[in-house]
């Protein structure tokens, strides 16, 4: 089986996002007037420091950023939205966690609950999550050398980085130090290719050629639900088998 190569899985990942780009900015929108309600002050709000983060490496222009942050300091949609996690099993065993913003619950259960029903099994609570733990991963192509990171990244509050055989890099933080990594790589111009607060699985399960298009039309399905923010699994898939996914 060929070798897995850290940046050519994240590159096909974003590419699929591109594909969603207007489900994508749907989400940050949401994520960002939720945060802003905690505080409209980005200094002071981690949550929102990193959700502007995200929506600016994803092209998000200032102005849609900034409106979405005066709609929820203002509370101007009325919407009441309500954060709730589903977990299950997709094939071969994949760990699957998925995070919502909602208001009714009922309608985001059944969404949920659809998909893992035609492609894998919908869980309890608790039923996957204790195999991952929140990190903050910072990501940067092939091209940079481990000593352009390391010492930077570590003394800003990082705890560790890890260089991959396809010569990408990997900065993993602890949520609440991650904003400060990542703005202190950023001074030093070292700009991230990739940055989010993500769930990071303990173990990975290993999807093969059979199940891997039926996976994807899991995870497909999940994140075009408007309620569903982030999935998160411990899909481990090679190189030659990820070539084989639409």
């Amino acid at each position: 089986m060929a070798g897995h190569s850290k940046w050519a899985n994240m590159k096909h990942r974003k590419a699929r996002q591109d594909a969603k780009r207007v489900k994508i900015f749907t989400k940050l929108i949401r994520e960002l007037t939720v945060s802003a309600r905690i505080s409209p002050d980005v200094d002071a709000n981690p949550r929102l420091r990193t959700a502007v983060a995200k929506a600016l490496l994803n092209n998000m222009t200032r102005d849609a950023i900034d409106r979405a942050i005066k709609r929820g300091a203002g509370e101007q949609d009325g919407s009441n939205y309500e954060e709730l996690v589903y977990e299950g099993y997709g094939p071969c065993g994949v760990a699957i966690v998925v995070e919502t913003l909602t208001d009714n619950h009922k309608r985001t259960v059944a969404d949920v609950r659809s998909a893992f029903t035609k492609y894998g099994n919908m869980g309890t609570a608790g039923s996957v999550s204790y195999l991952f733990s929140k990190k903050g991963i910072i990501s940067f192509a092939p091209g940079l050398s481990e000593d352009q990171v390391l010492d930077i990244a570590l003394e800003a509050g990082a705890e560790d980085v890890v260089s991959h055989e396809d010569g990408s890099i990997e900065v993993i933080t602890s949520p609440d130090s991650f904003n400060d990594v990542r703005e202190a790589l950023e001074a030093a111009k070292l700009v991230a290719d990739d940055a989010e607060i993500t769930m990071v699985p303990s173990v990975k399960a290993e999807v093969d050629a059979e199940h891997v298009v039926k996976f994807f039309k899991l995870i497909d399905m999940l994140e075009d639900f408007d309620d569903v923010q982030n999935v998160y699994h411990n899909a481990d898939i090679a190189d030659d088998v990820m070539a084989l996914v639409p």
